[in-house]
């Protein structure tokens, strides 16, 4: 096991066990839930946007795999104090990370190697297309 394979291990085990934001927020600006129905991952993400559209507040509550309570903890706290241009940037660039293209995202990094399992890219990605969605009008989006 190389170092990026025992990094990616400690992550999802430390998001996973100790999810950061995970919570149902009270009066959201947007939410969306994000559906994956080939493995039930099923979260819904909660985001309180300011009158200068940057997030205030961001949340998620659900259950799924370890990977993708993971990604979403780790979404949450990327997300809150950017702008929602930001926070779409962010979603398109996590995506290509996600799928194999190289990028610099701090500790979302550890998902850089994640294209490697086909079936893991959309675990990997669910919560930032329900972010996509929130943010987008619509109240739900699914994998498939």
């Amino acid at each position: 096991m190389n170092i990026s394979d025992e990094l990616y291990q400690q992550t999802i085990l430390d998001y996973n066990r100790s999810p950061r934001n995970f919570h149902k927020m009270e009066n959201p600006t947007h939410f969306a839930r994000g559906l994956n129905p080939l493995c039930g991952d099923d979260y819904t993400v909660y985001l309180r946007v300011n009158e200068d559209d940057m997030i205030e507040e961001v949340s998620f509550d659900g259950h799924g795999c370890a990977v993708s309570k993971a990604s979403a903890s780790l979404m949450t706290q990327e997300l809150k104090g950017k702008t929602l241009d930001e926070a779409r940037c962010l979603f398109h660039t996590f995506q290509e990370l996600a799928t194999g293209k190289e990028h610099s995202l701090g500790k979302l990094n550890v998902f850089s190697g994640v294209w490697k399992y086909p079936e893991r890219v959309k675990c990997a990605v669910l919560a930032w297309h329900a972010m996509d969605s929130a943010l987008s009008g619509k109240k739900t989006t699914s994998t498939e």
